[in-house]
């Protein structure tokens, strides 16, 4: 505004005149560009700009009016500095500026109507420019103050989550459980055979959460293909059909298909799959039953999804802080340690033979304890990956701790296409890895087997040892037994520990075990 207005006055009078009032009107620009938001000085500045304004417009020999329109800027500048004395300063500005129009129109006498005009279209034209200056100082403001920090924001949504969580019906937010008792509601509504609900996985194949069959079924759960599970879930329709999604039926005789998506809000956030072996067995009114008992289950499992999502990730963060502090702290000073110990036992004398030994068996226990180290670290930062699968990072970390121990490692893997949700996974992998690590530290053995058995939503995982067996456990043993236990219980397996013949121990994980397989010991003898 100061550049337009010297351009106005330079092309309304001249040289000197202009540069006289544009270097005092640049001395009072200084106090309110220095401190605009200062309750005294933002002030005084404001009026001293007014005053300059009046005052070279009055000092000009026909009152032009080309200083004028810089009364946007103290007007304004009250409306956005003032703080919250706004209305007072943007009050002094005006009434200083009407105050000397009204003397500028006087001093103008017969021949000021035209200089009236100007100044009252420029007046009117600040002061609309600083109530919209306030307003928009207000809504910032108000934009500020209402949009919390980022961790304030999820300080806020973690509590009411924990104060939901605690009113829920059996006060759980298994993502399974909610399946499980949504496959019983449905089941009330229509005959199924066999049913599911499928959820998104991440990718272009769905994870089963729970099923109801009398034997296992391999569900069909790709969504590439063009099918009633594809129709279903990019439509959000229910979707009929007499082709068996179960791959493992066989193909012969009749059947009746039924997928129902759980739609929350505008959200796909699973499926609901219903097969029985009458044609024609959905009708109307069956489908609309089911819709209605899928859309009270859809908000249900949608939230204990996001719960068990956010746990992971906290999880798996906090796992990855741990291993860099260890890896930063606890590693590096053992290291240290061991080249201090390196060091003493090249100065010490020939003859110092008693100290050298001390030395040499204290250098050998920091080494194993930098093993373990490493051991833990490798075991903090494992996780499943979503190409790789549950067995192969199974897999990979007995092959890692069975070469640092010595221990001969005997794996048996078998997994289907289908995946286990991830924090189910992320649970059976920690499973196996305490009983891998309990094997490792107190068991004293010389064989490990690992048998891996995933077919979703079925999962067998064992791990057996030929050592001393649980007797031979110390506390810290026992104590990772409490903690598989835990575990098991999250994601609703059940955990099997028992002695091994003719000697070690064997830990057991299954989850969702169909009635027609039996026990684990059942299994282990097919």
């Amino acid at each position: 505004m100061f550049l337009v207005v010297a351009g106005l006055g330079l092309a309304a009078t001249g040289w000197w005149h202009t540069l006289t009032w544009c270097a005092l009107l640049a001395a009072a620009n200084v106090p309110g560009t220095l401190a605009p938001a200062h309750p005294v000085i933002g002030r005084l500045g404001r009026v001293a700009e007014v005053a300059v304004v009046v005052l070279g417009t009055a000092s000009s020999d026909h009152l032009d009016g080309w200083l004028l329109p810089f009364l946007t800027v103290p007007l304004g500048g009250a409306a956005l500095f003032g703080g919250r004395r706004v209305k007072e300063g943007l009050g002094e500005a005006l009434a200083l500026a009407l105050l000397t129009a009204a003397g500028l129109g006087l001093l103008a006498g017969d021949g000021g109507e035209d200089f009236w005009v100007t100044a009252l279209e420029w007046l009117v034209l600040a002061g609309l420019f600083a109530v919209t200056a306030s307003w928009l100082r207000k809504a910032l403001q108000a934009s500020t103050t209402s949009a919390p920090q980022p961790y304030e924001e999820a300080t806020a949504l973690l509590t009411q989550l924990r104060a939901v969580a605690r009113q829920l019906p059996g006060g759980t937010l298994d993502p399974g459980g909610i399946a499980t008792h949504l496959l019983d509601e449905v089941r009330n509504h229509v005959p199924a055979e066999r049913s599911a609900v499928l959820t998104g996985g991440g990718g272009d194949r769905l994870v089963i959460l729970a099923q109801n069959a009398p034997d296992r079924v391999d569900w069909e759960t790709s969504l590439n293909t063009d099918g009633t599970l594809a129709d279903a879930w990019a439509s959000q329709q229910s979707q009929t059909s007499a082709r068996s999604l179960s791959r493992s039926r066989s193909s012969v005789g009749a059947v009746s298909v039924l997928v129902v998506p759980l739609v929350a809000g505008v959200r796909t956030v699973g499926l609901v799959v219903c097969e029985t072996d009458q044609p024609g067995a959905y009708t109307a009114e069956m489908i609309a039953e089911v819709a209605d008992a899928a859309a009270s289950g859809a908000l249900r499992l949608e939230t204990a999804l996001l719960f068990d999502e956010v746990r992971s990730l906290a999880t798996t963060e906090e796992r990855q802080r741990l291993a860099r502090e260890i890896h930063d702290g606890v590693a590096q000073e053992l290291a240290m340690v061991g080249y201090g110990i390196d060091n003493a036992l090249g100065l010490l004398p020939p003859h110092a033979t008693e100290a050298a030994g001390e030395l040499k068996d204290l250098r050998t226990e920091v080494t194993r304890l930098i093993t373990e180290l490493r051991l833990s670290l490798f075991e903090l930062r494992s996780e499943v990956d979503r190409h790789g699968g549950l067995t192969a990072a199974i897999a990979d970390y007995a092959r890692t701790v069975g070469a640092s121990a010595g221990l001969r490692v005997h794996l048996s893997l078998d997994e289907s296409t289908a995946r286990l949700p991830a924090a189910t996974e992320a649970e059976l992998l920690r499973i196996a890895q305490e009983s891998i690590t309990n094997a490792r530290k107190h068991a004293r053995a010389d064989n490990l087997w690992v048998t891996c058995e995933v077919d979703p939503p079925y999962a067998r995982i064992e791990v057996s040892d030929d050592g001393r067996g649980i007797a031979g456990s110390g506390a810290d043993g026992r104590y990772g037994l409490t903690i598989m236990s835990e575990r098991a219980e999250r994601i609703r397996a059940s955990l099997e520990i028992r002695p091994r013949e003719p000697h070690g121990t064997t830990v057991a994980v299954i989850l969702a075990a169909p009635t027609a397989r039996g026990s684990v010991n059942t299994a282990n003898k097919e």
